[in-house]
């Protein structure tokens, strides 16, 4: 079973024989103030730093679940209102639940078992 953890830094990383390794690589972006100066200057961008535009659309997620949202909202542990609002894009996801979703994108199943397991015990 693949065991994830989630950085402070939003960042997720797979734990294999006591090393992490990224779940994903950094995502290099233009820094535009050293563009001017020095060039292109890759940087890395934590899942958390996104904007909310770029964390896959908690529908579509939902949808590939094949989940109702009030089966997805008790699986994550939020009232159904909180499911219905993100979807309806009258709120956003922040936080831990922005990194939830990025981290379910990659690794559905095993984030449902570990959730599952969670909530039984």
């Amino acid at each position: 079973m693949q065991r994830l953890r989630l950085k402070a830094d939003g960042r997720i990383v797979e734990i294999r024989d006591g090393q992490e390794f990224p779940l994903a690589p950094p995502m290099p972006v233009a820094n535009p103030a050293s563009d001017h100066v020095a060039g292109f200057a890759p940087t890395t961008v934590s899942p958390a730093s996104l904007p909310p535009a770029t964390v896959p659309e908690v529908r579509d997620l939902r949808q590939r679940a094949r989940l109702t949202q009030i089966e997805f909202a008790a699986r994550l542990g939020v009232p159904v209102e909180t499911i219905r609002n993100w979807e309806q894009g009258k709120r956003a996801p922040r936080g831990p639940a922005r990194a939830l979703l990025a981290v379910i994108a990659h690794a559905p199943e095993t984030v449902f078992a570990a959730l599952d397991r969670h909530i039984a015990g």
